[in-house]
Order: structure tokens, then C-alpha cells, then sequence
């Protein structure tokens, strides 16, 4: 089986190295120290499992799973994250406090060769990502990438997101980059006071907006500064309104 370890502290790395060494059915493929290199190195190995600080530079733990397609089994090694807790609970394989005795690591492994040897599924992770609510730095900024290189975008620079098949596709004055993610999962997160649903698959910048034109029967475009319009359904309408003062 093979593991890598993800993490931007080296003592805390070396710590897991050390205690791998009882479990030799299970190879350590490679040590990273941060989530840029960790999406690499799981495209190139293709890890049964690995270990994962959530709050790391660049981009943080969770950021660096949703670049993946198909994010390997997950064991969090973390300082206490208040965003994750629960969500660890019921969908990663386990997390580990730091610091954290080799008893409590032995826990841990034994735990993720017991899903392995039952067949549990990898949509562990994926429902992971679903479950945990985005940090405050999650909010701010969204994380794609786009021609093998990974891109932070300010939500501030979002002109409007649009529903693309099992995508969202996110609008920037730089291009369109597309994410992994549900336009549910967007509306909740962004700020409903800066981005509002006007229709199931458009989410708008209101800040972008210069005016609203009635279009079909009960419907409305809104037109940004951009020159882009963008559908709007009535209860959209009602909830631009709202926003807007109107």
C-alpha cells in the first residue's frame, strides 16, 4: 500500500516517518510540504492513503483535495481546525491531534487497513469535502486548476458562476475556469449580500450589475459591466431586489 505525508512542519512529518517504520505493508512514497506539491505527487503515485495537515501555506488541506478527481483515503494530522472536527467523524478514515502519541497513530492505521481490507469506498473523501463547511479563507478566495497549474481566485474578481454539467463554470475578467462543486455549495458559501442566485444555474456578482431588463413573460436579464447578461427567474428577481434596496 502506498502513503504520502502532506504537511508544512517537518518535525511533525518526521513524527509520522518514524512511525510508519512498524508497518512495512505500507511504503511511504514520498514527504511534501505543501498542498501544491501534494496534488503532484498523489497524481503521480496514486497513494492508498495519505496523511494531510489542513492549514498549511498556498492552499489549505481541504483546497488541495478538491483538485483531486479521485482524492485517495484520508487520515487529517492537525493542530485542532473547529471547521473540521465534526465532519472527520463521520467521513475521514481518522484525524490525529497533534501532538499525538504512536498508540493513537497505531489506532489510526489500524482503522484505515480495516476500510481497505472491508472495501471501503474513496467517496469517504468526497463526501468529506461536501460535509465540511469552507473556512473563513475558503470564502475568500476559490481554488481551480487549469492547465495542469493550480489558481487562486478572489471571489472579488467573480463576475458570475454558471452551471456546467457536474460543474460550475467561474467567470473572470483573466478567462473561465471551471470547478468541481455544485452552484448549492457556491450559494452557500460566497456572501449573500455580494452574490445572489438569479436563476438555478447563474450566480451573479452584484457588484458587477448596471441594470436589469425585462425578458420573456415573468424573466429578466441583468447586465454587467462586463457586457455580459445573465438570466434571471423570478424568484431570483425577488432575491436581487432584496439585496439591491429596490
Amino acid at each position: 500500500m502506498k502513503t504520502l505525508i502532506i504537511d508544512d512542519e517537518p518535525l511533525a512529518r518526521s513524527i509520522v516517518k518514524e512511525y510508519l517504520k512498524d508497518f512495512p505493508q505500507i511504503e511511504l512514497m514520498q514527504e511534501c510540504n505543501d498542498g501544491f506539491e501534494g496534488v503532484k505527487a498523489i497524481q503521480q503515485h496514486q497513494p492508498d492513503l495519505i496523511f494531510l495537515d489542513i492549514q498549511m501555506p498556498k492552499i489549505n488541506g481541504f483546497e488541495m483535495l478538491e483538485l483531486i478527481e479521485k482524492p485517495p483515503l484520508v487520515i487529517f494530522t492537525t493542530a485542532f481546525d473547529e471547521y473540521a472536527i465534526k465532519a472527520f467523524e463521520n467521513h475521514a478514515v481518522d484525524y490525529l491531534l497533534k501532538p499525538f502519541s504512536k498508540e493513537r497513530f497505531n489506532k489510526a492505521i489500524a482503522k484505515f487497513l480495516d476500510q481497505s481490507n472491508t472495501g471501503t469506498s474513496k467517496n469517504n473523501t468526497q463526501s468529506l469535502l461536501e460535509a465540511v463547511p469552507a473556512s473563513p479563507v475558503q470564502n475568500n478566495r476559490i481554488v481551480v486548476k487549469t492547465a495542469g497549474k493550480i489558481k487562486i481566485i478572489p471571489v472579488e474578481e467573480i463576475h458570475y458562476l454558471e452551471a456546467s454539467d457536474d460543474y460550475v463554470k467561474i467567470h473572470t475578467k483573466e478567462g473561465n475556469f471551471l470547478k468541481n462543486k455544485t452552484m448549492g455549495y457556491f450559494e452557500q458559501s460566497l456572501n449573500p449580500g455580494q452574490f445572489v442566485r438569479t436563476h438555478r444555474s447563474y450566480i451573479v456578482n452584484v457588484q458587477l450589475i448596471t441594470r436589469i431588463e425585462p425578458y420573456e413573460k415573468e424573466g429578466y436579464l441583468v447586465i454587467l459591466k462586463t457586457g455580459a447578461q445573465v438570466p434571471v427567474s423570478k424568484n431570483g428577481y425577488a432575491k436581487l431586489k432584496q439585496v439591491l434596496g429596490m
